[in-house]
């Protein structure tokens, strides 16, 4: 597929050891890439991605469908002076053969759907300017993969964010925002299965049209380098305890 010159963008679903590879080989390609989240294993991958998309002029986008949905779009620009931030995200995964329990394929929930959490904090509140973390491994065989992670940031200014995410509970998510002057709550804010709104229709659409009309894809890279480098301090935090 990449050898086709009719093709001009691919999209990598692939386990997160791999988004690096196959986005480097469909850059090197010049075919323009939507990577599945996230964009990489660590913020170093996520910015030899960015250096390789930028030197072959192509577009590079993480697929985070969450962020084109109506539904999200409107919460967030609604909010104002956010003072605490509640992101969770969790689901039972007892299955040792998925390859989520397999941390050297980048399984794990801080990178499964941790990020998720990591990513609505920093779209509502910015860049934290100190994380504290703790998890829970997986100790039944295999190689230790994270199942619950929870991480407290803190933001210029004051506000804080707490974010969870978990293989080990019920599946659920939420989105809280505190306000100085009122609360504001988004139920199941990464999913959209019953809704006219298809978030991945919306968001391969947006991703088209930066290809078709050379502008700015929605998310950056820049972005997702932010993203990356909040979930390896959360790593980095929890791992120094």
């Amino acid at each position: 597929m990449l050898e086709d010159p009719e093709v001009d963008a691919v999209y990598i679903p692939l386990v997160n050891t791999l988004h690096r590879e196959w986005t480097l080989r469909a850059l090197a390609s010049g075919k323009h890439v939507l990577c599945e989240k996230p964009l990489g294993m660590n913020a170093a991958e996520a910015e030899e991605m960015a250096t390789a998309a930028r030197d072959a002029r192509l577009h590079l986008m993480e697929a985070f469908m969450y962020r084109f949905h109506p539904r999200a779009q409107a919460f967030v620009a609604s909010v104002r002076d956010a003072l605490y931030v509640h992101a969770t995200f969790g689901f039972n995964l007892s299955d040792p053969s998925n390859y989520r329990m397999h941390a050297s394929l980048g399984g794990g929930a801080l990178l499964d759907v941790g990020c998720y959490t990591v990513n609505v904090s920093r779209w509502i509140l910015g860049e934290p300017d100190g994380v504290l973390a703790t998890l829970k491994r997986d100790r039944s065989g295999g190689d230790g993969v994270d199942t619950t992670v929870t991480g407290l940031l803190h933001f210029a200014g004051g506000a804080t964010a707490s974010v969870w995410a978990s293989f080990d509970s019920p599946e659920g998510q939420e989105l809280v925002v505190v306000e100085s002057e009122r609360t504001q709550r988004l139920a199941m804010p990464f999913s959209a299965w019953r809704d006219p709104d298809d978030p991945y229709q919306l968001m391969v659409e947006s991703f088209a049209d930066s290809v078709m009309e050379n502008r700015p894809v929605a998310i950056s890279p820049e972005d997702s380098i932010a993203n990356m480098r909040v979930l390896d301090r959360i790593r980095a935090a929890a791992e120094a305890i």
